[in-house]
């Protein structure tokens, strides 16, 4: 049943992060249990949208359903209003892709540059959705939410203006479980630990041709599944690592929160350009210092040298500086760990996100009734 007056959220199925848009809305509904309606729905056109306070889009196939019957919002949490693949990587390349979306160079980057399928039915169908949700995006003027300033800037040049753009970065809860700065016992254990889905995009076959580079005591553990296990697991055999690896799987949170413990470091490796990049925000709220790949929105969640350390991606002699680094310095490993939880503290709790993404809604609400 819809209530009359309240914020509804077209989110259902989709995936941002390590996490997915239903996790992000059903913590917007602890952070702000007064603002948010009954349910998240999943198609707007089923519903009579006059009967909504404000609709918050996460889905880009919605925003073509939307009506201009109350106050919009859409959240780009990703680049598929922009990119046919939704990737804006070239794996050919192994290069973030600076082209609009347009037919020539999107069809072009899938076959040639590999951002995508090559299969001409699949790179049509990917160019029809992306140039429908963008038109729509644009002819609606919808306010669009961008969660870091490189989306932001992909969103302006593909051509929306900037008075409909506006930068939220991502906030997350704050974890139930404990965690204290980094101590000499757990730095002397010498592991680094990878979080993740093993996908290309996710650079952890550029972190394990790094450990060659490493002491050989630096232990790496490997959080997460996806469909190129098998290429890496066969990687690790090829440099002779596997005694240096432990592969723990798909980790229930107990599990993972056992692992940032025991880490004196979190590596987030990614070559594709992340949106945002949550693995930053999840290591700070572990008090765990980050290496991450200087691409995307990750440098705008880091103070390099600060509350993380960046580097280049695919570059594996930066890489192993930098955890070497960490590995033979334990001060600044738990300084650089205590800054980042600082930071986390003061920018990136879920309730300084709700509080930021009220005013926006007060944004969009005045709008809208401004106009008519």
């Amino acid at each position: 049943m819809i209530l009359p007056n309240r914020i509804y959220h077209c989110s259902a199925g989709i995936a941002i992060g390590g996490g997915g848009v239903k996790t992000y809305v059903d913590g917007l509904y602890a952070a702000m249990p007064d603002t948010f309606g009954a349910e998240i729905i999943a198609n707007p056109r089923d519903y009579d949208q006059s009967a909504f306070k404000l609709l918050h889009i996460h889905e880009t196939s919605a925003i073509a359903q939307v009506n201009n019957s109350c106050p919009v919002v859409f959240t780009a949490h990703n680049h598929d209003v922009y990119c046919a693949s939704g990737t804006k990587y070239l794996s050919v390349r192994k290069s973030s892709c600076d082209r609009l979306l347009n037919s020539w160079g999107c069809a072009w980057g899938h076959v040639v540059d590999g951002c995508g399928s090559r299969r001409p039915a699949q790179i049509l169908t990917n160019l029809g959705r992306a140039s429908t949700e963008l038109n729509a995006l644009k002819k609606l003027g919808i306010l669009t939410i961008s969660n870091s300033d490189y989306v932001r800037s992909q969103l302006l040049a593909n051509g929306l203006p900037e008075s409909q753009v506006v930068t939220l970065r991502c906030g997350i809860a704050a974890t139930s479980s404990k965690h204290e700065p980094l101590d000499q016992d757990i730095h002397a254990q010498k592991r680094i630990l990878f979080a993740g889905r093993i996908v290309p995009d996710k650079g952890l076959d550029w972190l394990l041709r790094t450990i060659p580079l490493l002491d050989p005591q630096i232990h790496l553990d490997i959080a997460g599944e996806g469909w190129a296990i098998a290429q890496v697991r066969q990687l690790a055999a090829d440099l002779n690592i596997g005694d240096r690896l432990t592969w723990h799987g798909w980790c229930q949170s107990e599990k993972l929160e056992d692992l940032y413990r025991q880490s004196f470091a979190v590596i987030f490796p990614s070559v594709w350009p992340e949106p945002a990049g949550l693995v930053t925000l999840e290591a700070y709220a572990r008090f765990r210092p980050v290496i991450a790949s200087d691409v995307g929105g990750i440098p705008e969640h880091i103070q390099d040298g600060k509350t993380g350390i960046l580097v280049e991606p695919n570059n594996q002699q930066q890489l192993a500086t930098a955890i070497t680094d960490l590995a033979n310095d334990f001060d600044k490993a738990r300084e650089i760990g205590m800054a980042g939880h600082d930071l986390f503290q003061s920018e990136f709790t879920l309730a300084i996100h709700a509080q930021r993404l009220q005013k926006i809604y007060d944004l969009a609400i005045a709008k809208f009734h401004k106009s008519f």
